[in-house]
C-alpha cells in the first residue's frame, strides 16, 4: 500500500492509473483509493494507492489510512510556499499516526508537482530548496512532476513502488532474523 499526503497529487493519480488528466479538480474528502498493476523486476505488483485529503480539517482521519502503508509520498505545489512549508508537519504526522517499526528507515518520497504552471514563472520553491529538505530527512528521493503534462509521473510512481518493495523485503529479512 502506498500512502499519499499531498497538495496537488489528486491529478497525478488519474494520469498514472487511467492515463487521463481532468481540468476539473475535485478535492479529496477523507481518502480516495485506486489500484494499478506494474511489472517490477519480472514480478507483477499490485499497487494500492491511497490519496488522503490534504486539508488540515481531514488530518484526524489519517490514522485509519496510514497504518500498514509501505511507503509515503509527500507532495507539494512548487508554486505555493505554504504547501512546501507544511511538509514537516505531514512527515511527522504520518510517522506519529502510522507508527512504523523503524521511523528512521521508513520509505518516503517527495514530489514537487505542477512544474508546468505558467511556464515555470509562478514557481516559488526551488528544486535546490526541495532537495535540501530531502537531505535533512535522510535523503528522501525527490521528483518534479506535472500531472497535466504527464511529466515524470510514471518515473515517480515506479520509484515509489520499488521503495515499497525494498522496504517490504528489509522488513521480511528483519523478521526472519528475529524469529529464527
Amino acid at each position: 500500500m502506498i500512502q499519499f499526503n499531498k497538495d496537488g497529487i489528486g491529478r497525478s493519480t488519474p494520469i498514472y492509473v487511467h492515463n487521463k488528466f481532468s481540468q476539473q479538480y475535485k478535492a479529496t474528502i477523507g481518502a480516495d483509493f485506486v489500484t494499478k498493476e506494474v511489472l517490477i523486476e519480472d514480478r507483477l505488483v499490485t499497487l494500492q494507492i491511497w490519496d488522503t485529503a490534504g486539508q488540515e480539517r481531514f488530518q484526524s482521519l489519517g490514522v485509519a489510512f496510514y497504518r500498514g502503508a509501505d511507503c509515503c509520498v509527500l507532495v507539494y505545489d512548487v508554486n505555493v510556499n505554504k504547501s512546501f512549508d507544511t511538509l514537516n508537519t505531514w512527515h511527522d504526522e504520518f510517522l506519529n499516526q502510522a507508527s512504523p517499526s523503524d521511523p528512521k528507515t521508513f520509505p518516503f518520497i517527495l514530489l514537487g508537482n505542477k512544474i508546468d504552471v505558467d511556464g515555470g514563472k509562478s514557481r516559488v520553491v526551488s528544486e535546490k530548496k526541495a532537495m535540501e529538505w530531502c537531505s535533512s530527512k535522510g535523503n528522501i528521493p525527490y521528483y518534479e512532476t506535472s500531472a497535466k503534462e504527464d511529466y515524470n509521473v510514471d518515473e515517480a510512481f515506479l520509484s515509489v513502488a520499488k521503495l515499497a518493495l525494498e522496504h517490504e523485503r528489509d522488513q521480511d529479512i528483519t523478521s526472519n532474523f528475529v524469529f529464527s
